[in-house]
């Protein structure tokens, strides 16, 4: 009776070929782990400095809101005291937003290139779509936690929305409010996102804030109607985005926006313009332009 071989012990080699490759992980058309990853990263880098990003916003409005109805009670624009207060809220809480949707997305963006912590960005599976969502959304949602702050501070000093019968800002239409309002959080996430990409250093970054977002925010109607202004400015006035902004946002609380303004022109302008820019900025960071050495 013959005795049966025995089996010769598997090498490393044969063990590795019984072993089945590791699947590929598949996220599906979008890697929502990914972009909420970002945008979580996003909305926590603003609010571990909550007094600069929130608080600072609230008290300068609280200071122009001062400055505008004491300071200046000879040369109102809005007639009477409550009237001009009226007209001046709106301006304020848009005029927060603007500024701080931009800062938000182009310091992160400058930020990470300056320290190289922008790889830990790129190298992860996320498309530009997902990482255009993650920093767009994270601006947004400072701007609108900046507008929400801003209410609460100006409420502090005058009755306002409605809280009793001697408000003086009485919200009349909600969905111009909201549209206007995060329309301009989306808007200036976008302006943020590509000035960052642009920028080499922080220098170009704050001429971006000087020399073209401050101007066109101060000069949209915050603080005026446009019929003060001489007719060639009008005319300038008319081709600024920021103003249809602030008009329609200010329509949302009072019912009334600049005679020379037009609701339904800025409605389909700023959807044109936040088209348009999500579309160049989805185009830029598949580029890779000055974001991949």
């Amino acid at each position: 009776m013959t005795t049966p071989s025995p089996k010769p012990p598997e090498t490393p080699t044969s063990l590795f070929t019984a072993a089945r490759a590791p699947a590929v992980r598949s996220f599906g058309s979008v890697n929502w782990m990914g972009l909420w990853t970002l945008y979580k990263k996003e909305v926590r880098r603003f609010m571990k400095i909550m007094p600069q990003t929130l608080l600072a916003p609230m008290i300068t409005n609280l200071l122009y809101l001062i400055v505008f109805v004491y300071a200046f009670s000879e040369r109102r624009t809005g007639g009477e005291s409550t009237d001009f207060v009226a007209f001046l809220v709106p301006g304020l809480i848009m005029l927060g937003i603007l500024n701080n949707a931009a800062a938000n997305s182009s310091s992160s963006i400058m930020t990470g290139k300056m320290m190289g912590s922008i790889n830990d960005v790129l190298m992860p599976p996320i498309s530009s779509t997902e990482m255009a969502l993650g920093y767009i959304g994270g601006a947004a949602t400072r701007g609108v936690l900046v507008a929400i702050s801003t209410m609460i501070g100006l409420a502090i000093c005058v009755p306002l929305f409605g809280l009793s019968e001697l408000s003086v800002v009485k919200p009349t239409h909600i969905w111009a409010i909201l549209y206007f309002g995060i329309s301009a959080s989306f808007l200036m996430g976008m302006i943020g996102v590509l000035s960052g990409l642009w920028a080499e250093k922080f220098d170009q970054l704050s001429v971006v804030n000087n020399f073209i977002i401050m101007p066109m925010s101060f000069l949209s109607g915050t603080f005026y109607t446009l019929n003060v202004l001489p007719e060639a400015f009008q005319k300038i006035s008319q081709f600024n985005p920021m103003f249809y902004l602030i008009d329609g946002f200010r329509y949302g609380f009072t019912g009334q926006g600049d005679p020379l303004g037009n609701l339904t022109v800025g409605v389909i302008l700023i959807a044109t313009i936040n088209l348009v820019l999500f579309i160049t900025c989805l185009r830029v960071l598949k580029s890779g332009w000055r974001l991949k050495a």
